[in-house]
């Protein structure tokens, strides 16, 4: 697998925001409707890649900065968006690549924390948020009085 920094206006990164925007409708019934544009995942304020098996775009995720606000959000922090690997290759450790990879350049870019919004009908993504550290925060964003979300968050540093 190669991992590569695209940025998330890359038609690849496109793709795949379009096909995880299906997988919340076929999960929520709807798409998430959390505002997020291009510029958000510029360095040095984001970071947006994809991971190709064969040349064929199979995973995504970025990051984007985030700053105190009311919602609990701390200075330092980056929130996690858009994580997703195709169908055809799930089961293979590569969410969890891309996850490393997303932390480990939000350390280089001075982020202290990964935060993320998530949902109830995801348990696999539940699953390898906690099996890596992430634990419950509170409530923000977009989502935060919906009964189906779910805040985790990160110290990364």
């Amino acid at each position: 697998m190669e991992i590569r920094t695209t940025g998330f206006g890359h038609p690849d990164a496109q793709k795949l925001a379009a096909e995880v925007q299906q997988e919340y409708v076929a999960r929520y019934g709807d798409i998430d409707q959390t505002s997020m544009h291009t510029d958000h995942f510029d360095p040095p304020g984001g970071l947006f890649v994809i991971a190709y098996l064969d040349d064929e775009p199979v995973a995504c995720g970025g990051w984007r900065a985030k700053e105190q606000d009311e919602d609990g959000l701390l200075d330092g922090d980056a929130e996690l968006k858009r994580m997703y690997v195709v169908p055809a290759a799930r089961g293979r450790g590569l969410a969890r690549t891309v996850l490393r990879h997303l932390e480990r350049t939000a350390v280089e870019a001075g982020r202290t924390r990964l935060v993320l919004e998530t949902g109830n009908k995801q348990p696999e993504a539940i699953g390898l948020y906690e099996s890596e550290g992430y634990r419950a925060i509170r409530k923000f964003g977009y989502y935060k009085d919906h009964p189906d979300a779910i805040c985790l968050g990160k110290t990364l540093v």
